[in-house]
C-alpha cells in the first residue's frame, strides 16, 4: 500500500513564523498550503518552498477574517490534495498603543485578525481535521498571559486566543483531533513592521517554532502537549 502523504494548511505563511513552519513540514515530507492576503506574496513564498520539494507548497490567497474565505482555502487543499491533516493558525498583527490613542479601527482590525480570525479557521477545517484525526495547532503569544503598558488590543486579542484554543481542545480532543497553543516570546520575524538583524540572533528563530511543530505532530496519538510557553534563553 502507497505511503499516504499528509498536508497543512498555514495562514500567514508566507514570511516570518508561518514560513518557517512551512519549510520544517516540507522537510518532513508534508505538503503545505500558506495563505497570504496577497495572492503575490503567496505564490512567490510557494515557489521558494518548492525548491525543497517540487510541488509540495501551494500558494493560496486568503483573508482570515471572512469565513467564506477561509472555507474556501479548506477547500482548495481538499481539491489538491484529497485531505487536511494539519491546520496552523498563525496570521496575525501587532498594534500597540496606549488607551486614549487606540482607534476603535485599529482595536477592531486586531481582534478580527488576531481572534475572530482564529474562530473562522476553525469553523472551516473541523470537519476536514476530524476526517482525518488532525491537529489545529494555533500560535499565540506570551502576551496571551502577560499583560503590558500599550498592549490593550493585542493583549485582549491574545489572551482571547489562548482561552478560545484552549477550550476548543476540550471540545474535539474526543473527535480525535488534537490542538496545541504555542505561545512563543520574542521572535525575529518582520512582525510589527520590524527589519530581522543580526541584533535579532538572541531572539527565538523562525525555524525554532517549526522545530516545535515538527515534534508535536510526531508525538504518540495519546499525548497531547496542549499549551507550550517558549522564550529566548537569553532575554535583553
Amino acid at each position: 500500500m502507497a505511503e499516504i502523504t499528509k498536508t497543512a494548511l498555514i495562514t500567514g505563511g508566507s514570511k516570518g513564523i508561518g514560513y518557517g513552519i512551512a519549510e520544517a513540514l516540507i522537510r518532513d515530507g508534508i505538503r503545505v498550503a500558506i495563505t497570504s492576503r496577497s495572492e503575490s506574496n503567496a505564490s512567490q513564498a510557494a515557489a521558494a518552498l518548492n525548491k525543497i520539494k517540487d510541488g509540495y507548497a501551494l500558494g493560496i490567497a486568503s483573508d482570515v477574517r471572512d469565513l467564506a474565505s477561509q472555507e474556501k482555502a479548506v477547500q482548495t487543499v481538499l481539491d489538491q490534495w484529497g485531505r487536511l491533516d494539519y491546520f496552523i493558525a498563525n496570521a496575525g498583527v501587532g498594534h500597540f498603543a496606549p488607551i486614549q490613542e487606540l482607534t476603535p479601527e485599529i482595536w477592531k482590525e486586531t481582534i478580527d485578525i488576531n481572534l475572530t480570525g482564529v474562530f473562522f479557521s476553525a469553523k472551516a477545517s473541523i470537519a476536514a481535521l476530524t476526517e482525518t484525526q488532525g491537529y489545529f495547532i494555533n500560535i499565540a503569544s506570551l502576551a496571551g498571559t502577560n499583560f503590558f503598558a500599550g498592549g490593550t488590543a493585542y493583549n485582549a486579542s491574545k489572551f482571547g486566543l489562548v482561552g478560545f484554543s484552549q477550550a476548543m481542545m476540550l471540545d474535539v480532543r474526543n473527535a480525535g483531533v488534537k490542538v496545541t497553543t504555542i505561545m512563543p516570546g520574542s521572535v525575529a520575524t518582520e512582525f510589527n513592521d520590524h527589519q530581522p538583524s543580526e541584533k535579532d540572533a538572541w531572539k527565538i528563530q523562525p525555524e525554532d517554532i517549526g522545530q516545535i511543530v515538527s515534534d508535536l505532530i510526531k508525538m504518540p496519538a495519546r499525548t497531547l502537549p496542549s499549551k507550550i510557553e517558549v522564550r529566548p534563553t537569553t532575554p535583553r
